[in-house]
C-alpha cells in the first residue's frame, strides 16, 4: 500500500474551497488524518457528519498540533491573524499554503508574522474554481477538475514543499501552474477580479431603478450568464477588493478608456471602426474557446477531391479547392495587421 502524501492535514476554515479539497484528500487517500478549525461549532459538526474530518476545533492551535500541511482556507484579510496564533505550534518542516485569490497580502501577512526568513514550506496557492453556493455542504470532489490551481513560490520556498503540493492539486486533476506573486495579482485583477466588480455594479445599478422590477422580469439569458457571479459572497469579494487594491484599480481604468472608446464610436456612429472593435473581441473570444479547448484555432480541413489532369487538351466542370499557398498566407497576415476593420481570410495554409 502507497504511503499517503501526509500525515495529518489541518484547514483553517472550511467553506467551499477547503471542504472541497477535503473531499479530494479523503476520496484520494492522501492524508492519514484531516481535521478543521473554523469559528463555527456547525460547520464542525456538519463536516464530521459528512466525514470529512476527524476531529474539529474552535481553536486553531489545537488544529494545527502534529500537522504537515496546513491549509489556510480562509478570507484573505484574516491571514495575519492567524498566522500569529498558530505560529509557534506549527512543525518545523510543515507545509503552509492557502486558497485565496490574491497572493501579494498573504505573502506581507507572513512577513509580517515570520519576518523576512519565511519558512521553507510556505507555498501561497490559489485554484481557480468556484461557485455561487458557499459553505461545507456546497463542496464538491471534482470542483478543482479541469481547472488551473497557481501555486506562487517564493525564493524562501523549499522545493520539496512545492513538489508535494503539485502532486496534491494533480490529484484533485487541476492543472498546476507556478507564477510570480505580482504577476498573479495582476492576471486575476483582469480575469476574475474586474469581472466580478463589473456583475455587482450591473446589478447594483439596475436593482437601484424605479422599474426594476420589470427589469428583471424581462432580462434575458444575456443577463443572466453576465450577472451569475454577483450572487458570490460579498464578504470573501469586499475583502480581495481591498486586499488587491492596487492591481484592481488599474484594470477599473483600463477598462473605462476602453469602454470611453466604444462610447465614442457609438455616438459618431462610426460604423467600420465599430465592427472592427466588435469583429477583433469576437475573433479573441473565439480563440478563448479554442484554449480552453485545448484545439487549434486553425481546425485543419480533410481533402475531399483529388484527381490528376494528364497532358492534353481537357476540360473541367465544376468547383475546385486549391490548397492555400504559404507566401500568400504570410502576407495576408501582414495586410491585415496594418488594416483598419476586420481582415476576413479564406483558403488559409
Amino acid at each position: 500500500m502507497l504511503q499517503p502524501l501526509f500525515e495529518k492535514v489541518a484547514f483553517i476554515g472550511l467553506g467551499l474551497i477547503g471542504s472541497s479539497l477535503a473531499r479530494v484528500i479523503k476520496a484520494e487517500h492522501l492524508a492519514n488524518d484531516i481535521v478543521a478549525s473554523t469559528r463555527s461549532q456547525k460547520t464542525l459538526e456538519d463536516a464530521k457528519a459528512l466525514g470529512l474530518i476527524s476531529h474539529g476545533y474552535a481553536d486553531p492551535i489545537e488544529a494545527v498540533k502534529g500537522a504537515d500541511l496546513v491549509v489556510l482556507a480562509l478570507p484573505v484579510r484574516a491571514t495575519q491573524k492567524v498566522l500569529e496564533t498558530i505560529k509557534p505550534y506549527l512543525l518545523e518542516n510543515a507545509i503552509l499554503t492557502d486558497v485565496g485569490s490574491t497572493k501579494g497580502n498573504v505573502v506581507e501577512a507572513a512577513k509580517a508574522v515570520f519576518g523576512e526568513n519565511l519558512p521553507a514550506g510556505f507555498v501561497p496557492g490559489h485554484p481557480i474554481a468556484g461557485a455561487e453556493h458557499t459553505g461545507v455542504h456546497a463542496g464538491k470532489v471534482d470542483l478543482f477538475a479541469n481547472h488551473k490551481v497557481i501555486l506562487t513560490p517564493l525564493p524562501s520556498s523549499g522545493q520539496w514543499a512545492v513538489e508535494k503540493l503539485i502532486q496534491l492539486w494533480q490529484a484533485s486533476k487541476a492543472e498546476v501552474i507556478c507564477m510570480d506573486v505580482e504577476k498573479h495579482d495582476e492576471v486575476l485583477a483582469h480575469t476574475s477580479h474586474l469581472p466580478h466588480l463589473m456583475a455587482f455594479n450591473l446589478v447594483e445599478q439596475l436593482a437601484k431603478r424605479e422599474d426594476n422590477l420589470d427589469i428583471f422580469r424581462y432580462a434575458a439569458g444575456g443577463f443572466r450568464d453576465f450577472s451569475r457571479i454577483a450572487a458570490s459572497d460579498p464578504q470573501m469579494w469586499h475583502d480581495i477588493f481591498f486586499a488587491n487594491k492596487k492591481a484592481i484599480l488599474n484594470a477599473v481604468d483600463g477598462f473605462e478608456a476602453q469602454l470611453a472608446i466604444i462610447r465614442k464610436l457609438i455616438e459618431d456612429e462610426d460604423s467600420q471602426a465599430l465592427m472592427g472593435l466588435l469583429g477583433h473581441a469576437q475573433a479573441a473570444r473565439q480563440h478563448f474557446n479554442h484554449m480552453l479547448a485545448k484545439k487549434p484555432l486553425m481546425e485543419k480541413n480533410k481533402v475531399t477531391q483529388q484527381f490528376t489532369i494528364q497532358p492534353g487538351a481537357k476540360t473541367f466542370q465544376g468547383k475546385f479547392t486549391v490548397p492555400g499557398d504559404k507566401s500568400v498566407s504570410h502576407r495576408s497576415i501582414m495586410f491585415g495587421a496594418i488594416a483598419e476593420g476586420t481582415t476576413h481570410v479564406t483558403g488559409f495554409l
